[in-house]
């Protein structure tokens, strides 16, 4: 079959695109027939390679796909052949109540092979059902983006109607999918982001106040707009570049809820504001299954929907990975088997 591929970390000209081993399909595994996968700054952050990150090469990325199931192992019930199905990529424990807090926790395209190929054998419990009316487009770039946002504002910050919500780098995977969640909310939507066209997309995807980051500071901002009060809740998946402002957006008692660090992990922090103002730092991972499952049927009928900036075939996924460490448009970047194009 068809892969992508790298041998060893790196920038983009370490990626390719050519034959690669079948994969073979284990007792409880599905093999899936992928029909469309999309990036996200995971796959960026694993190809230039990460302290801790040991992985078997060559590697096939790739945390968000889509397909048809091919075939399944003796122990699988759940899927028969013919099955659409989309990855769900954390892996954990499903024994305890919350499989993200397994030590062995660890995400299929990160820390084992994942999705990026024409086909990939993957765990039945990593799999969601997808219903056939969807399109393979939409199937195959949503579910790690808004499990990861449903998860950090309902779950993680408890975001209630009525609050205030900012989210910085709103026309990224996950500030985009944080936007419609927390208008589907009831909140107030605060949004950032960098040209004019994006805070206009950020508008038209549920945000009520937008401000260009590059042409003014956001926090001030921020308290500008409520009137010196700030927001009850800050998105905050950019880390180093724009930590002591997030955490000057927050209203006495405020959430700042994280799942990433995508501009540095290591941020210098402001203590006295933490414990003055008594805000609360909230770490976000992925999704137990039945958060997953409670947002992707918003999805699966349109309530959510992902913005698509650029789809290209496998064959192009440097250029796929460019966009988004260029920040260029709005939302996930799709990649399809070039035989299915």
């Amino acid at each position: 079959m068809q892969a992508v591929t790298f041998t060893e970390h790196g920038d983009t000209d370490v990626i390719e695109y050519g034959e690669h081993p079948d994969p073979e399909v284990g007792r409880d595994e599905v093999l899936v027939d992928v029909k469309a996968a999309a990036l996200n700054h995971l796959d960026i952050w694993t190809r230039r390679g990460m302290p801790g990150l040991d992985l078997e090469m060559p590697h096939v990325p790739g945390s968000d796909g889509a397909g048809i199931v091919e075939g399944i192992g003796e122990d699988v019930t759940r899927f028969e052949e013919g099955d659409h199905v989309a990855l769900s990529a954390g892996v954990g424990d499903l024994r305890m109540d919350d499989p993200t807090l397994d030590p062995n926790y660890h995400i299929i395209g990160e820390h084992v092979p994942g999705i990026h190929a024409e086909y990939a054998a993957i765990p039945a419990d990593n799999l969601i059902p997808v219903p056939e009316d969807v399109d393979w487009t939409v199937a195959g770039s949503s579910c790690l983006v808004f499990q990861t946002a449903w998860r950090m504002l309902i779950e993680r910050a408890e975001l209630q109607a009525g609050e205030s919500v900012l989210v910085l780098g709103a026309s990224g995977g996950v500030g985009h999918a944080a936007l419609q969640i927390a208008d589907y909310a009831g909140a107030e939507v605060y949004a950032t982001g960098s040209t004019e066209e994006k805070l206009r997309y950020a508008e038209d995807h549920g945000a009520d106040h937008v401000c260009n980051y590059e042409a003014e500071n956001f926090a001030e901002w921020v308290r500008s707009e409520t009137d010196g009060r700030g927001v009850d809740v800050v998105v905050e998946h950019v880390g180093e570049p724009t930590w002591r402002d997030s955490l000057k957006s927050l209203t006495k008692g405020g959430r700042l809820v994280t799942c990433g660090g995508t501009g540095g992990g290591a941020p210098e922090t402001d203590i006295p504001r933490i414990f003055w103002n008594q805000l609360e730092i909230i770490g976000s991972t992925m999704a137990t299954p039945g958060q997953v499952d409670a947002v992707m049927d918003l999805v699966w009928d349109g309530t959510l929907e992902p913005a698509i900036r650029e789809e290209l075939p496998m064959s192009e996924t440097p250029r796929a990975h460019e966009i988004i460490e260029n920040r260029e448009g709005f939302g996930k970047v799709v990649v399809r088997p070039d035989s299915e194009l």
